[in-house]
């Protein structure tokens, strides 16, 4: 409920193994000579210029000085602190005129949209003060920031155990008349508030809720202390000299074999390092492979204890509110609904991939036999994988201009263009507007409603920014012409300036469209991409890097054309098995030979030639691999892991003798590194998840035709208008005309599972 905020941002941290490999066209898309040239669309050169013109600081709108995201209140870091006891003064006022809204019919018919206001009002600095810690290169900002949030989130936390605020909604709901009064967003909103309630334990007797705040801050400790030692340095290998004989790697390898040479000492290679990496993919020799795995999958005692007392202190939580396991609480309002469900589309997806997958561990098994010189189909151990199937980088399928950073945009933009009627605007800021030069403005347009929002890029690595890539929601879009904030209460006189802060704050960006006024979104999406410089000109990306960049501006097209009356259910504030689906399906269109005629300035023939691909055997294996990490992940959190004396090592090798492709390695403990243990316990499963849905609504909606107007209203219309406010289910069953997927039941489930992963352009751990 109110808990909905940055630190549900799209920000993934953690991953998996990261493997790069080659992009497959569909052999539709892979003949030599088949792509049609987009039709030309009005001059958008700016974009380029915009992005590829270095410079030291953006282009400025004036030279008056204003406050982050043009806010006034925030031009000095102390800002920050004035802000949120501002916030939380009006919040605390809000919050009493909900409670006593019992006493009043009219009010009662109010506190669904009150209780939105209310959380949009603390989100709306916890969202900015989580960009701003993680982005800022000023320390100041960044404690101010820090402060902010701390302070927000721990009264947000007290009114999710908040028992008048929940007596209130309550009655709301068991009031037929109002209830039937409710738009069905509304009632969406509304019961999405109350099951998060009841999730946080607010009508448990009083006993009982003290328990579950005492659980709730031991997961929290326990969660920190696990993602703390996921991330620590481990204890080296050590690789005895005659070990690098033959190493395929003649830069970094030849360096190393001449430092053992010299120094007649083992090489001490600590897991994770460039030296690690190399040695796996290009170590000829077994054993010095052997032995970095197992220094790289090795635990200790105290880390494994830590993960199962986190895992049954999360079970205990979840039979405190009456749930058998804290799986079962956590997917009763996910696209899942049950840990069986979750259990029916894993296991069919593990069926229909295991087949493909055991053919590519095959072809490694006879690389291995030829390498080695062994009796037919040798045994694949784990630290094979990356030596007989070595990684790749992925490359787009037809022959492409330098992408910088401005062609890509304007790709983006066009492509926008073609399927929504939607471009982006360069945008000139303030002084003060942005917390680095490196950030740039863009203006979303529509071309029937105008103005959808902003989207900030602060794309360049740097140090003390967040490393990865993330979508950041700083400001929702909702219906602001009915908040009647006339009926809010109001502090004592002594206190009213600075009621006044908040105030002004949360009446930003607000514009009238077409169905009423409307506060519009803000998103900022940050990468760590390559700085450009004069003398280097432009950034060029990466195909991996142009792949992230279409994955983020999926999910910020999704906040920005998800324009719901309420913030609660904006955008990419949906079901979590849900989220991935738009920044997905934005990587499949990057497989379209006609899609990529967008990256060109407009002179080009229209015959292209496919570039040089062949098929990665490894990349079913890897998601082979991936099911069962979610399968993992179920296991953990189900009944099994409340057991007397349950041991998660052994669950991991019993899951991967009867499931697995690779055998298990006793003396391992990779589990205390599944860092998304933590963010997403129970939930692992939804990237395939929405991976499947992608693949399918690629190949069943857009493929054939994938710049077609009427296909993009019709996926606007069906899916990101909506963000969380309608079943998720529908959505799907709409878009694909398969009303048998709308129950979304188990067998809905399975038949999601049945789809398979069929085009293999997420790279896992992108989200």
């Amino acid at each position: 409920m109110l808990a909905k905020h940055a630190a549900k941002s799209l920000s993934k941290p953690f991953r998996h193994v990261q493997r790069y490999r080659r992009r497959i066209p569909h052999p539709d898309s892979a003949r030599r000579c088949l792509a049609t040239v987009a039709p030309s669309l009005p001059d958008d050169s700016d974009l380029v210029a915009f992005f590829d013109q270095p410079s030291s600081a953006p282009r400025w709108s004036s030279p008056t000085s204003t406050g982050l995201f043009g806010q006034p209140s925030l031009g000095t870091p102390a800002g920050f602190h004035d802000l949120a006891l501002s916030t939380l003064l009006r919040a605390h006022l809000l919050t009493e005129r909900i409670v006593r809204a019992r006493q009043s019919r009219d009010e009662l018919k109010k506190v669904v949209k009150n209780l939105d206001r209310l959380s949009d009002m603390l989100c709306s600095v916890i969202d900015l003060a989580e960009l701003i810690r993680n982005s800022h290169p000023n320390q100041e900002w960044v404690e101010s920031a820090d402060e902010a949030y701390e302070r927000c989130c721990e009264y947000m936390n007290v009114l999710n155990t908040h028992v008048g605020l929940y007596e209130t909604l309550r009655d709301v709901l068991a009031d037929q008349d109002i209830r039937d009064s409710l738009s069905r967003e509304a009632l969406q909103t509304a019961l999405i508030f109350w099951r998060d309630f009841e999730k946080s334990g607010v009508n448990l007797p009083p006993a009982q809720r003290d328990r579950f705040v005492s659980l709730s801050t031991e997961i929290l400790i326990l969660g920190r202390q696990f993602l703390n030692q996921a991330s620590n340095a481990k204890p080296p290998a050590a690789i005895k000299p005659h070990e690098l004989k033959g190493l395929k790697d003649h830069g970094l390898g030849s360096r190393l074999q001449l430092q053992t040479r010299f120094t007649q000492r083992d090489l001490l290679v600590y897991p994770g390092s460039l030296q690690a990496q190399m040695i796996m993919r290009s170590a000829p020799e077994e054993e010095p492979r052997r032995k970095v795995y197992m220094a790289s999958n090795s635990s200790s005692p105290e880390q494994v204890e830590v993960l199962e007392a986190l895992l049954r202190t999360r079970g205990q939580l979840a039979q405190l509110v009456g749930s058998q396991s804290f799986a079962h609480m956590t997917l009763a309002d996910k696209m899942a609904k049950s840990p069986e469900n979750a259990r029916q589309f894993l296991d069919t997806l593990l069926e229909q991939t295991r087949p493909h997958a055991r053919r590519a561990l095959r072809t490694l098994s006879m690389r291995k036999q030829a390498h080695l010189n062994t009796p037919p189909f040798p045994v694949v151990q784990p630290w094979d994988r990356d030596y007989y199937c070595p990684p790749e980088p992925p490359a787009p399928p037809i022959a492409l201009p330098p992408l910088t950073l401005g062609v890509v945009f304007r790709a983006l933009s066009r492509l926008f263009q073609h399927l929504y009627g939607v471009s982006l605007r360069p945008a000139d800021v303030s002084a003060g507007e942005v917390w680095h030069a490196d950030v740039r403005k863009l203006e979303v347009f529509d071309e029937k409603d105008g103005l959808l929002g902003w989207i900030y890029t602060d794309l360049f690595a740097r140090r003390g920014k967040s490393s990865g890539a993330a979508h950041y929601t700083v400001r929702c879009s909702r219906r602001t012409d009915d908040d009647d904030e006339a009926g809010d209460l109001l502090p004592d006189a002594e206190h009213r300036p600075l009621l006044e802060l908040s105030r002004e704050f949360g009446a930003a960006y607000r514009h009238k469209m077409p169905d009423g006024v409307f506060q519009l979104p803000i998103v900022v999406l940050l990468t760590e991409f390559s700085r450009p410089s004069l003398s280097r000109g432009p950034a060029v990306l990466e195909w991996h890097e142009v792949l992230t960049l279409f994955h983020e501006m999926g999910h910020a097209m999704h906040s920005m054309i998800g324009r719901t009356e309420y913030q609660n259910v904006c955008g990419t504030r949906c079901a979590t098995d849900f989220v991935e689906l738009p920044s997905i399906l934005m990587e499949h269109f990057l497989g379209s030979p006609t899609v990529l005629s967008l990256f060109d300035s407009g002179d080009n023939s229209a015959v292209r030639q496919v570039g040089n691909h062949h098929e990665d055997p490894c990349h079913n294996i890897d998601t082979h691999s991936q099911i069962m990490l979610a399968v993992l992940d179920q296991i953990y959190h189900s009944p099994e892991a409340m057991e007397p004396g349950f041991d998660s090592t052994a669950a991991l090798a019993r899951l991967t003798a009867t499931r697995g492709l690779i055998p298990f390695v006793e003396g391992t403990s990779w589990q205390t590194q599944f860092g998304h243990l933590f963010g997403y316990g129970a939930t692992y499963y939804s990237y395939l998840f929405d991976r499947a849905i992608a693949s399918r609504v690629w190949q069943k909606v857009f493929m054939k035709d994938p710049l077609n107007r009427e296909t993009g209203e019709k996926y606007k219309r069906e899916i990101l208008r909506h963000g969380g406010a309608k079943d998720p289910w529908a959505m799907v069953g709409g878009l694909l005309d398969a009303p048998e997927l709308m129950g979304g039941d188990a067998e809905a489930m399975r038949e999601v599972g049945r789809w398979r992963i069929e085009d293999e352009v997420a790279v896992p751990g992108r989200h």
